[in-house]
């Protein structure tokens, strides 16, 4: 089925031309829906950004940055990026606009880098000109730089307040996570320039980098603000068994490794702690592992029945997850598209009232989730 539709929500247009639908009907427990498949060819997407005038950004994590206009996807890829490296885990990883955007022109880029020390997660500034990144600026570069390719997180989000919050994985070196002296394991909260923000919990703490906004976190790989009391929601990976869900809060110990639901991957127990005084326990955890990555609240019109709902992609168990949350407590959990194949990545609520998934392949997609009728 081929047609162009134009869809303006909240003052912002989307146009989508020629989708390719897919001829199956998928089934939640509240509604049906479709996916159309709005691009493909994509190696290893991992982040997506809606752009005020329908451009789409999207990440490879093989590092281009490529722009989705018109329903099409533009074959050269935007010019100018940070110098980067793909290796391991990391690679271009999540790209979010400022949040005047439309009067500044202006992006933030998380993603891996090498130089003789070993590798970390940077964030860099820049202004996108609609063809290239001008004025690219590294406001952010976690420290010391280790030698695995490892869990470099680097999910970003910006908290209605205009404070970006980036996540640094443990860099597979569980023990970072506690080390407030050490950027691995934690969340980050810094203004736009990179500084910390002047209210930032271990701000007059000499014992941590004033960055810190919360540690003990593992690798998280998704983050998204929750629609009704702007907090910060991230999940993250755990080892085998223990993926989380946690409200990110200021100076929370998330607990890893001093306490987790999961064993590593040689099948030795990291610790006999689930919970312990001084810990936050997750809102909710997986066992075994989805290997959660990308999570969004729906808020659009096109879906009444999911108004409020949680969804998380997943890696290794190739799936979208539907919860419904009240009071903080997860009430129904749902497996959707667990017969399509394809590691999901990235999910992220449109403009247009969609929701949107990216799948983690070198053959990557953008799918559209949208009403069966």
């Amino acid at each position: 089925m081929n047609r162009s539709t134009i869809v303006i929500a909240a003052g912002l247009s989307v146009l989508v031309t020629s989708p390719v639908w897919s001829d199956q009907t998928f089934s939640s427990n509240k509604t049906d829906f479709r996916i159309e498949t709005v691009a493909q060819g994509l190696e290893h997407p991992w982040s997506l950004a809606f752009l005020p005038d329908g451009t789409m950004l999207v990440t490879e994590r093989e590092g281009r940055l490529r722009q989705i206009e018109n329903g099409n996807l533009v074959r050269e890829p935007v010019k100018g990026l940070p110098e980067l490296v793909a290796s391991g885990q990391g690679g271009l990883l999540d790209v979010v606009l400022h949040p005047q955007f439309t009067d500044n022109q202006t992006l933030f880029l998380s993603y891996a880098h090498r130089n003789s020390d070993g590798m970390t997660t940077r964030v860099a500034r820049a202004t996108y000109n609609g063809e290239a990144l001008e004025k690219v600026e590294v406001i952010f570069e976690a420290l010391p730089r280790s030698s695995n390719g490892r869990h470099f997180a680097g999910r970003m989000v910006f908290d209605r307040s205009g404070h970006l919050y980036v996540a640094i994985g443990d860099r597979g070196e569980m023990d970072r996570a506690q080390d407030n002296r050490d950027d691995a394991g934690g969340v980050h909260r810094i203004s736009t320039n990179g500084d910390a923000t002047p209210d930032n919990p271990f701000i007059d703490d000499s014992r941590t980098n004033n960055t810190f906004y919360t540690y003990g976190n593992r690798n998280i790989q998704g983050m998204t603000l929750h629609p009704d009391t702007g907090e910060v929601w991230s999940h993250e990976h755990g080892p085998r068994g223990g993926d989380e869900i946690n409200i990110i809060r200021a100076g929370n110990d998330y607990g890893w490794p001093k306490v987790t639901y999961g064993i590593d991957y040689s099948g030795i127990p990291i610790s006999d702690k689930t919970t312990m005084d001084g810990v936050t326990d997750p809102l909710h955890y997986w066992d075994p592992s989805i290997a959660p990555s990308g999570m969004a609240f729906y808020t659009g019109d096109l879906f009444p029945e999911w108004q409020g709902d949680l969804f998380v992609g997943a890696l290794r168990s190739q799936k979208l997850v539907r919860l419904t949350i009240n009071d903080e407590q997860v009430i129904e959990e749902e497996d959707l598209l667990t017969n399509l194949g394809e590691r999901i990545r990235d999910v992220r609520m449109g403009p247009d009232g969609a929701l949107w998934l990216l799948t983690d392949s070198r053959q990557g997609k953008v799918y559209r989730v949208v009403p069966a009728e």
